[in-house]
């Protein structure tokens, strides 16, 4: 190789790091500066859900401490594909938010296709709530615990009923889980929705059912309904008093609601920090914390890293669930 391409390669050399100083350099900028105009955060849920309660509390706390506004957008669809999809393909600057969880995971294992890669097209920023499931029964049921339903389907099989919403949600997916791990043969009977499901239960139409603990609560704290146990891995502090299903004869079993945020690949890594410290700050405010906990929700801000294991523990996780219960995909 001669002096003048060795100098050429030189040259060309320089200015590729120029042009990666100059990249970070502005990307820092960039971060520092951030935001300059107002956020963009688009949920798959319509109005009123447990996501969309959380988001609104935890954009209120942001829009305040980041002199921004940070806007709700919901965008509704089967799977959250229309919001998923709107944010894979926006700009990777800050300013387009995806309320994302455990529905985003389930989903890479319910449709046969989606348009974008869970993994490979988001950046993970942050969880925000976990929406805890629980077991309930009536108040003049047989069961007392755990351990009676399992006693019931071992001795009886195929004759406990489980209920549950529609197929392929979260609670359907956590009264599969629960009958998988406890070897059983029972139905899992799925409804449309969270009234008819409590009125079957509270009708005694089914023996028991998993449902998130934000509609059922105040039943249960006024002994309409009966609380077995709770989905989590440790015991909700609003119902102290109620165990775990795990510590309730099927050790390892966890399956609850979480939620978090999203942002499109390639995204500055300055900008995801600067985005993870304020959804922290606003999901520990105590005001935050009170509001979500009287709903059954635990407020817990996940890092980066701790939020994108979570992630891809879930994706594996459900697609188990749903290959073992031939769910058919979408």
């Amino acid at each position: 190789m001669n002096t003048n391409t060795v100098k050429r390669h030189c040259v060309a050399a320089l200015r590729w790091l120029a042009v990666v100083a100059l990249a970070a350099v502005c990307s820092a900028a960039a971060a520092q500066s951030y935001p300059v105009k107002p956020i963009r955060f688009i949920l798959q849920h319509a109005p009123g859900g447990f996501g969309d309660i959380t988001a609104r509390l935890v954009a209120q706390k942001m829009s305040a401490s980041m002199g921004q506004q940070v806007i709700i957008d919901n965008r509704p669809s089967s799977g959250a594909i229309v919001a998923a999809n709107m944010v894979a393909k926006a700009e990777p600057d800050g300013y387009t938010l995806l309320l994302t969880g455990s529905g985003t995971a389930a989903s890479a294992s319910l449709f046969k296709a989606l348009p974008y890669d869970v993994l490979k097209d988001f950046e993970q920023v942050s969880t925000m709530g976990f929406a805890e499931l629980v077991l309930v029964t009536a108040p003049d049921s047989r069961f007392g615990s755990v351990a009676d339903v399992l006693a019931f389907a071992r001795q009886n099989p195929g004759k406990l009923n489980i209920g549950s919403n529609n197929i392929g949600s979260t609670q359907n997916l956590a009264a599969e889980l629960f009958k998988s791990m406890a070897g059983i043969n029972a139905q899992v009977v799925p409804f449309k929705g969270s009234s008819g499901l409590i009125a079957a239960v509270r009708g005694n139409e089914i023996q028991v059912a998993f449902e998130f603990l934000a509609p059922v609560i105040q039943l249960i704290k006024g002994n309409t309904l009966k609380a077995l146990a709770v989905g989590a891995s440790q015991r909700f502090a609003g119902l102290p008093g109620t165990p775990t299903v795990a510590e309730s004869g099927i050790p390892g079993y966890h399956a609850s609601s979480w939620n978090g945020v999203s942002v499109p690949a390639r995204t500055p890594r300055p900008i995801i920090d600067r985005l993870y410290k304020e959804f922290a700050a606003a999901v520990n405010a105590p005001d935050v914390k009170q509001k979500l906990q009287e709903m059954g929700i635990d407020a817990k801000a996940y890092t980066p890293a701790e939020t994108r294991k979570l992630m891809i523990s879930d994706i594996a996780k459900w697609k188990a669930v749903i290959e073992r219960a031939k769910i058919p995909r979408q």
